[in-house]
């Protein structure tokens, strides 16, 4: 069972605005990332110095644990959904 098929039109706008929010958040991350590390890098190769890689290592790994956190969230969110359900199901049962 697809969990986005149970949800409601407004629920899921607001679920598709947030995944949106942070696929754009890691897309600027990105970005900012490239341009710094750039510039970094050209201050370093004319000083004549690698000092640019601690940087670059550093936020790069930060880069990557952003996008994780996006992509699981992503790929997740049917997960997430579907032990709602179940709960939610337990829960009827019990109670209902």
């Amino acid at each position: 069972m697809n969990s986005t098929a149970s949800l409601a039109a407004p629920d899921l706008d607001r679920l598709a605005r947030r995944r949106a929010r942070m696929l754009a958040g890691w897309l600027v991350h990105a970005a900012i990332f490239v341009g710094v590390n750039v510039l970094l890098a050209t201050v370093s190769i004319m000083s004549g110095h690698s000092w640019a890689l601690y940087p670059l290592f550093g936020w790069g790994l930060g880069l990557a644990i952003h996008g994780a956190v996006v992509l699981a969230s992503r790929l997740g969110g049917g997960l997430m959904g579907r032990l709602v359900q179940r709960e939610r199901e337990l829960l009827a049962r019990r109670h209902g």
